[in-house]
């Protein structure tokens, strides 16, 4: 299930480019009002499986109007928008939807620009069909990562749009864990994701580095990717992917899309 949270900023007008962790943390806060141990347990334990854990969850933060400054996203209007995105109805929405209701407001402090939203309204986004084969736009960007050898030692590797055949994969392996986690059952088909690629030949660049950082302690350095997809195979594991976002860091707020060019 989707939401979308209308919001206003009613204590500042500039918010860090590296958000996502402060705006995470405050999506957790607001579970707590509606469960402090469903909240507790999605942020100390989550769900795991083969080793992964995962928070079945995402969001995407947009802007009315803005400016992008040196260090920071002026907002030159104060209405902005949050989307919030999870398959675990009884206990993630129906908990955040109590703490919208109970606090009222969404608190970032982002090093030296605190910002307060003050929420307007919550609605439910209608969800869309599924089917085997659908076309996606990223509202956050696409973290897929795997693991490489360079000078001798093994490391992370953020992949890249033309490692085609690790994207696949790993999404894959991705979903088939998500959908394992959350319904105990396992899929042993496969998605695969196509660019689309009239959209690449005119952009110039479509991936992306960010910062996850916080409080200026222990920054994390992601490369995302951002560019329209078709994705075809399972319709369970794609719902998945759109339900609780694609690729990893979803609590974090990658990963989000919405469906173009619908049935």
């Amino acid at each position: 299930m989707r939401l979308l949270l209308t919001l206003k900023a009613d204590e500042g007008n500039l918010i860090s480019f590296n958000y996502h962790y402060h705006l995470s943390s405050a999506i957790y806060k607001l579970l707590q009002f509606g469960s402090k141990e469903f909240s507790a347990f999605l942020h100390n334990i989550g769900y795991k499986l083969n080793g992964k854990t995962y928070k079945l969850f995402t969001f995407a933060l947009r802007f009315e109007k803005y400016t992008y400054l040196q260090n920071a996203i002026r907002l030159d209007e104060p209405k902005s928008f949050l989307y919030i995105s999870s398959p675990l109805i009884d206990d993630f929405i129906k908990n955040f939807v109590i703490g919208t209701f109970e606090k009222q407001t969404i608190d970032l402090t982002e090093l030296n620009f605190p910002i307060r939203f003050k929420i307007i309204s919550v609605e439910i986004i209608p969800p869309p069909d599924f089917y085997d084969e659908m076309n996606f736009k990223m509202m956050t960007p696409l973290i897929l990562s795997t693991t490489r050898e360079h000078n001798g030692k093994i490391s992370q590797y953020f992949l890249r749009p033309d490692d085609i055949d690790d994207i696949n994969r790993v999404l894959t392996k991705n979903l088939q864990n998500k959908f394992g986690a959350l319904y105990n059952r396992e899929i042993i088909e496969n998605v695969f994701l196509s660019w689309d690629k009239d959209y690449l030949n005119r952009t110039k660049r479509i991936t992306k580095k960010i910062t996850i950082n916080q409080h200026g302690k222990f920054p994390i350095d992601v490369i995302g990717l951002n560019a329209p997809f078709s994705l075809s195979g399972n319709v369970d594991l794609i719902k998945v992917g759109y339900e609780c976002g694609f690729g990893e860091k979803n609590s974090m707020g990658f990963g989000m899309a919405e469906v173009i060019n619908d049935h």
